[in-house]
């Protein structure tokens, strides 16, 4: 199967990735099939230089069926190639959710008990 997908580059502390078409198979640092552009998180979203992309090959390997990782998908959706994905399942913020309601019961029981 064919992804789309980040590879990883620069330094430590100070990463730059490609975007890329590779099987699903290969490692993800290492064989693709073609660069399609890079990313540079550490740039503000704002300055042009932070993404830069070959939009027809893009399409083309969309179009060939290529898919998209969550990341690269939402890369795409904000330069409006694709439409933007429904977020996800954040599991991190039901651990919150969870951790409010301990708090609150507790609040509760413990003005309840005076």
């Amino acid at each position: 199967m064919l992804k789309m997908r980040l590879s990883m580059g620069g330094t430590k502390k100070r990463p730059v990735y490609k975007i890329v078409v590779a099987d699903s198979r290969f490692p993800r640092d290492g064989r693709f099939i073609e660069k399609l552009g890079f990313f540079n998180p550490l740039i503000p979203k704002e300055k042009k230089e932070r993404m830069d992309l070959d939009v027809e090959r893009v399409k083309y390997w969309l179009g060939q069926g290529a898919q998209p990782t969550t990341r690269v998908a939402r890369l795409l959706g904000e330069n409006e190639i694709m439409p933007m994905p429904a977020k996800g399942n954040n599991p991190q913020n039901k651990i919150n959710v969870f951790i409010q309601s301990i708090y609150f019961v507790s609040r509760l029981f413990s003005w309840l008990s005076r």
